[in-house]
């Protein structure tokens, strides 16, 4: 059975950074695909980051040169370092794994408050 857990949500002041973890189990998270996709009230669901299993990574334009994907295939961890944080940045932020076809298996999301 696929788990994801996502951690290191919060309030954070405008300006100011978080970082979220994502740890994986019940897959071979080495092999797979991962992303970090989050859900505004009343928008629907982006994707915000993405890593290849070969550590290749793609963004949403709004928050290229601020978030950066990581993962620590030994810890089956994925990360997303989140830094000048706006309050459009605000949303449920949710860890995705390509288990299948696409982004498949989902963690059960974080929320992230940007706000002063």
């Amino acid at each position: 059975q696929v788990q994801l857990v996502e951690s290191g949500g919060g309030l954070v002041q405008p300006g100011g950074s978080m970082r979220l973890s994502c740890a994986a189990s019940g897959i071979a998270f080495s092999a797979k695909d991962m992303g970090w996709y989050r859900q505004a009230p009343g928008k629907q669901r982006e994707l915000v980051a993405a890593i290849t299993r070969g550590g290749s990574t793609n963004y949403a334009d709004s928050v290229k040169g601020r978030f950066t994907i990581s993962r620590d295939n030994a810890k089956n961890t994925v990360y997303l370092q989140m830094n000048s944080l706006k309050p459009e940045d605000t949303a449920v932020y949710y860890c995705a794994a390509a288990y299948g076809i696409g982004f498949d298996r989902w963690g059960q999301g974080t929320q992230v408050t940007v706000s002063s």
